[in-house]
């Protein structure tokens, strides 16, 4: 790598003001959107209704942001909005012709992603259809994703590991009678890069392993937190369900069908880097060249998968920036009123909630007075 390949490197982490603020942009955006998404859902409301109006609303607030700039600045939907309800996990944005709809009383899991010039920030959230607080084991369900989200905010430091992590959000889970579902991924997010290699794991077991991996400053990170009162190892149980690609840019074939290259074509110069949903394609065209594509690895699926029925499923994701005074959480929603059935008494656990979100510049645990702190505080604000 030459000198100046490094310099741009160095300048696209977040020691660049102008790339926290294209990060806390892109946040702004998809919080607001999850708001919007979020007094969408009601009971007989259809979910890709919903799903087209997140996206909708991103694209519209992207498109206006950066129009007089020389040179082209990408922007708009990083991951398409996704609704999973009750016992399914995660990625459902389905296609035009689906009919589901709400009912009341459902465990609704938002999931959503915007990007500004390839800065990306991403959301998850769950919510109840229901008035009043939510109780019972869906609100363990809900109050374990969200004390171990709590936990991963203040673990994912410099100096820390995956690791660290890992283990502490399945011992969250265990205090609330949960599970954390295996299989979900937490990563670190570079520029047009959602799925970057440094990886927290849900849950580490024989067949998933990760490198180990140590968080440094000036990384940001997407933290995915999901729950499950049933034994949180999902299932995909129909193919057709999955919706949501993203093209696999180390991979090439030289597709048989005409549809399949129609079809890649068009992926290719509209969606080269970020995840998208096949709604964005024509249906009966798309149906059958989206499987040659994924059946030669040109595409990289996002199942959709699924607990046992009447398991209870929930999710908290954030992105957080690890800035030189401490984490910045950049993406988050109040939640409703939890009336969870279990308490958490472990200290270990009441440990790592009492430890501190901001901290002052590094010097061996102690605090240090001085113009630093300020000076990295206000680079923040920029």
């Amino acid at each position: 790598m030459s000198d100046d390949e490094t310099r741009e490197e160095k300048e696209l982490d977040l020691s660049s003001p102008e790339v926290v603020t294209k990060y806390k942009l892109a946040a702004e955006v998809v919080n607001k959107a999850l708001q919007l998404v979020l007094s969408e859902c009601k009971p007989k409301a259809k979910i890709v209704d919903i799903c087209d109006k997140g996206d909708s609303y991103i694209k519209e607030q992207t498109g206006s942001m950066y129009k007089n700039v020389k040179k082209k600045i990408e922007r708009g939907v990083a991951f398409p909005t996704c609704l999973s309800v009750n016992n399914t996990v995660c990625h459902f944005s389905p296609l035009a012709s689906d009919e589901t709809v709400l009912e009341e009383g459902d465990i609704v899991k938002i999931d959503m992603g915007c990007h500004i010039d390839g800065f990306i920030a991403v959301v998850g959230h769950t919510h109840v259809l229901q008035q009043g607080p939510v109780t019972g084991r869906a609100a363990d369900a809900i109050a374990a994703a969200n004390t171990a989200a709590e936990v991963a905010l203040r673990l994912v430091k410099p100096g820390k590991k995956n690791q660290d992590v890992t283990e502490a959000i399945q011992k969250v889970a265990a205090a609330y009678d949960c599970k954390i579902v295996e299989g979900v991924l937490s990563h670190q997010l570079k520029q047009f890069v959602i799925d970057g290699n440094k990886v927290v794991l849900s849950v580490s077991n024989p067949e998933t392993r990760v490198d180990d991996a140590e968080f440094e400053e000036n990384e940001v990170y997407s933290i995915d937190i999901v729950t499950s009162t049933g034994d949180g190892k999902p299932k995909l149980l129909d193919e057709k369900q999955t919706t949501i690609y993203k093209r696999a840019v180390d991979k090439s074939y030289h597709l048989k069908m005409k549809a399949s290259r129609f079809v890649f074509s068009e992926i290719s110069q509209n969606f080269p880097i970020m995840p998208f949903s096949a709604r964005v394609l024509e249906e009966k065209r798309a149906r059958f060249g989206l499987l040659e594509c994924v059946n030669h690895e040109l595409l990289q699926p996002y199942p959709v998968l699924h607990e046992k029925p009447g398991d209870f499923v929930a999710q908290i994701k954030f992105t957080v920036l690890l800035m030189p005074n401490g984490s910045d959480r950049i993406t988050s929603h109040t939640l409703q009123e939890l009336q969870p059935t279990k308490t958490v008494d472990d200290p270990e656990i009441k440990g790592w909630l009492s430890l501190p979100v901001k901290s002052k510049k590094k010097g061996g645990g102690k605090k240090k007075k001085g113009k630093g702190v300020e000076k990295s505080e206000a680079m923040e604000e920029t």
